[in-house]
């Protein structure tokens, strides 16, 4: 595909945005951050996990983005008591002829292009992990045999901050799986008294759709092909070196008060974040400005701290807008001398 065309299809794809976000926010007042990373995700295959308090329309920001997509959406309201098989599907003994009987597979609610995962940490680890292999893989196995999930697939998860007792903590090896963690946070105050003036009317808005599931796949291979300069990778690859306290290349404050750094999965989703930001603002090429907006979303969960960082009041968040301050950008002029 030319230059010219792949730029033709990012100032269409810049303007698709700007209409998804018109029809958004007709319904979802402010949050315009949570909203962009959440539409990044999207548009590279990535998935989700929204943390805020509750009332903060977490559910109602996804329900709207499944309203403005021509896609199929299933809500699963995590609870103590789900089974595995609630979410994936269960196998059932159907009898099509008189004296005939076989095992036919039901389909659960993961089978859908957008799948909201309310209060995902309500349930436990076993039903937990259901969504590991279809996160990952993108396919569920029931028995003997593998059914793959539609494309395209992506898990929006919720999860409750303040909810301690009769909740279980994700595992580190599913907060992997999600591209983003998002904090939602309160709205400000014109935000809340527009939302006050919003919802004492009874009306019912009707959003237009404006993306089908074939569009979105080809916006998502549109995405990908956005190309990253060798400068940009450089940041990256030592900004996630940064975040290990045993890689020579941390700073001090990070050998103090880390536990465990990013891996190489962090790196990637940095580079598909910066992606999908440019992309959808219509820019050929990813600057490091775009990593450096998606850093706090991809790394807040990728990162432990230890004793002494609470102890100093420092969160993961704290941690990363130091390292974001701390590690300096590559001189352009070196890489453009390579590759002469």
């Amino acid at each position: 595909m030319s230059t010219e065309r792949i730029s033709d299809y990012l100032t269409q794809f810049s303007q698709t945005r700007s209409l998804m976000l018109d029809q958004l926010r007709r319904v979802v007042v402010g949050q315009s951050d949570v909203i962009e990373q959440i539409l990044a995700a999207i548009f590279t295959r990535g998935h989700c996990l929204l943390i805020g308090v509750p009332g903060l329309a977490k559910t109602l920001m996804v329900s709207s983005i499944s309203q403005i997509l021509d896609v199929s959406f299933k809500r699963i309201q995590f609870t103590p008591d789900l089974m595995p098989s609630d979410i994936t599907g269960t196998m059932v003994l159907d009898e099509r002829e008189p004296g005939k009987r076989e095992f036919r597979f039901v389909k659960g609610p993961i089978f859908a292009n957008i799948v909201l995962a309310d209060e995902i940490n309500r349930t436990p680890p076993k039903t937990q992990a259901a969504l590991l292999q279809a996160m990952q893989e993108r396919e569920v196995t029931a028995g003997q045999d593998t059914y793959k999930l539609p494309e395209p697939f992506f898990v929006i998860a919720t999860q409750n901050p303040i909810e301690q007792e009769g909740t279980y903590p994700l595992p580190e090896a599913q907060l992997d799986r999600f591209m983003f963690t998002i904090k939602v946070d309160y709205p400000s105050l014109e935000e809340e008294k527009r939302i006050l003036a919003m919802t004492s009317r009874s009306e019912t808005v009707e959003l237009t759709k404006v993306l089908s599931s074939r569009a979105i796949s080809n916006l998502q291979k549109l995405v990908l092909s956005v190309p990253v300069g060798d400068y940009v990778l450089d940041y990256i690859a030592r900004l996630v070196r940064a975040t290990r306290p045993s890689d020579p290349t941390a700073p001090e404050f990070v050998k103090r008060m880390v536990d465990y750094g990013a891996g190489p999965r962090a790196g990637q989703f940095l580079r598909d974040g910066g992606k999908a930001l440019a992309a959808m603002d219509g820019r050929f090429s990813v600057a490091i400005e775009d990593v450096k907006k998606v850093a706090i979303p991809v790394l807040r969960h990728r990162i432990s701290t230890n004793f002494q960082a609470q102890a100093e009041g420092k969160k993961s968040e704290d941690i990363i807008q130091q390292l974001l301050a701390t590690i300096g950008e590559a001189e352009v002029g070196k890489y453009e001398k390579r590759r002469r």
